[in-house]
């Protein structure tokens, strides 16, 4: 079985991305992004990112989760902290998480260290689940192997039957992380594929290193 994609041509010509008109902080310029998508068409959900782990097994994995707040610190995500990915963080905290916008035909790269949030952080974004969401991240044991999908719907209907009317706590192997960027990367694209890339690195100081990278 074989498909040539050679033929797969697209012209990049919707926007620019140049030093002198971008903040400092690549955090804020994040931020202009991600409005500017949001105010756009064509993303159904502009907070799905890609979060990329070395794996016990010594393979990196790459699974899409939805970013729910970015702040000055960096990125926050939540998860089963027993699944593949959680027990990877565990392992090697070092990820990289990246977020691809065609509509706009730009990307973020993002190279940083995975922390696990305050537990007090996680019960408040608990807490505002509904509570599907809550009996979900009960239900599954993430990552592991299951018979049938009839055993996971019996088991969320058994739960459903036990907490009706009752406040449902987060448990413990549930939470969030806070990714902290060593690295962001902007990529516009541009006519001709001379794309635009912008990268800023965080220095000893504290500072952001801004520079252009080739295409």
């Amino acid at each position: 079985m074989q498909k040539d994609l050679s033929d797969y041509r697209k012209t990049y010509e919707k926007s620019a991305l140049m030093e002198d008109s971008v903040s400092d902080n690549p955090l804020q310029l994040f931020q202009t992004w991600f409005y500017e998508v949001e105010k756009s068409d064509g993303v159904d959900e502009p907070n799905a990112m890609t979060v990329s782990t070395i794996g016990l097994d010594g393979f990196p994995k790459n699974r899409v989760v939805l970013l729910k707040k970015y702040t000055h610190e960096g990125f926050i995500f939540y998860t089963n902290y027993n699944s593949e990915k959680g027990k990877a963080i565990a392992e090697n905290p070092k990820v990289c998480i990246s977020f691809f916008w065609p509509n706009l035909e730009r990307q973020v790269i993002v190279k940083g260290i995975a922390e696990k949030l305050p537990e007090n952080l996680s019960d408040g974004y608990f807490e505002s689940r509904p509570e599907g969401s809550k009996l979900g991240a009960l239900v599954s044991d993430q990552s592991s192997v299951v018979p049938s999908r009839a055993v996971l719907e019996e088991k969320l209907h058994q739960l459903e039957k036990e907490y009706e009317n009752k406040e449902i706590a987060r448990p413990e192997h549930w939470g969030g992380y806070l990714v902290k960027p060593i690295s962001i990367e902007f990529w516009q694209g541009r006519p001709n594929r001379l794309h635009d890339r912008i990268r800023y690195t965080l220095t000893s100081d504290f500072d952001w290193k801004m520079e252009r990278l080739a295409p």
